[in-house]
């Protein structure tokens, strides 16, 4: 066993110091094979390796002209306080990479320029793509903490539950919201926040400085439903109450008003309406045009980080 372990870590090693060599040095890959004394198979598996497993990070410094209109437009349509709109790197579906990238970028500016503040993230892919392209950055002064109960109905932890690993990587405390997203009643739902340990955490997340959000669909194929918190045939009875899009559990309609269900009285997180503190959404992707564009009608957001084919479907 030990063995293996010591294989898996010089391969660990080897994998950095090809990447190293290949996009700092600026070698080829067949530079790099005869450098280590590796094949050139060897040497592509390794380079590969450092990419999948973030370990590469890719930093751009300048602005597009054209991302910056579709910014400036969005800013002033939605009354935003900021936006990124990033390049179309021709992605299928949701362009987590573009999303990724423009979204770590964001944050890392918080983490080096901003001291003494908590940040509340929610769950999502989109959001598990920033921290999965975000550098190791030692930030202990910040706070991380979850916006929303992150436990489906079976009680496992949320796959896309991206707190600990945040925390991992800039070595801030966090603080998970030890509950189910919904309640099974009202009077279920009350009880748990009434809980000492869920109480503290549920007031500092709403009481956040930045809130970093993913915004959702109401189709059967929504994370929300994919990942168990929501029944298949609960979300069909929320689209024909007329919810558009969905952002932290809540739904809305197409002019951003929050959409009461059976489901919204036994939801545990934290409210978007009243915007305390920054809030800022990171989504792209046809099919979550629609949705984008009703939780900016509502004044939900004070930021948006998306793509610039979505910035401009949402803008048609």
């Amino acid at each position: 066993m030990k063995d293996k372990s010591k294989h898996l870590d010089s391969d660990d090693s080897l994998a950095i110091r090809a990447a190293w060599l290949h996009y700092v040095g600026g070698l080829t890959q067949a530079a790099v094979a005869k450098r280590l004394g590796l094949t050139s198979v060897k040497t592509h598996r390794l380079i590969s390796k450092a990419v999948a497993e973030g370990a590469v990070k890719v930093s751009i410094d300048g602005a597009i002209t054209d991302c910056v209109a579709l910014e400036d437009e969005l800013i002033a349509k939605f009354g935003l306080s900021h936006c990124i709109v990033a390049p179309d790197l021709g992605e299928e579906g949701i362009p987590f990479k573009t999303l990724g990238q423009a979204g770590s970028t964001y944050l890392r500016n918080i983490l080096t320029t901003q001291t003494d503040i908590t940040i509340g993230l929610a769950l999502g892919r989109a959001l598990a793509a920033v921290v999965n392209q975000l550098p190791r950055i030692e930030t202990p002064s910040v706070r991380f903490v979850s916006l929303l109960g992150g436990l489906t109905r079976d009680y496992s932890i949320n796959r896309d539950d991206v707190l600990h690993w945040i925390a991992a990587k800039t070595g801030a405390p966090s603080y998970t919201m030890p509950v189910p997203l919904l309640a099974n009643s009202v009077e279920d739902r009350e009880v748990l926040l009434a809980q000492k340990g869920v109480k503290e955490v549920f007031s500092m997340a709403n009481n956040a400085d930045i809130k970093i959000i993913g915004i959702g669909t109401v189709a059967q194929t929504a994370q929300l439903v994919a990942s168990g918190p929501i029944k298949p045939e609960e979300i069909v009875e929320i689209a024909r109450a007329g919810a558009v899009g969905e952002a932290m559990g809540h739904f809305f309609d197409e002019q951003g008003k929050v959409i009461q269900t059976s489901l919204s009285a036994r939801m545990l997180s934290v409210s978007l309406e009243g915007k305390q503190g920054e809030v800022t959404a990171i989504a792209g992707g046809e099919e979550k045009v629609e949705a984008i564009r009703a939780v900016l009608n509502g004044n939900l957001l004070t930021g948006l980080i998306t793509d610039e084919i979505t910035a401009k479907a949402i803008l048609q």
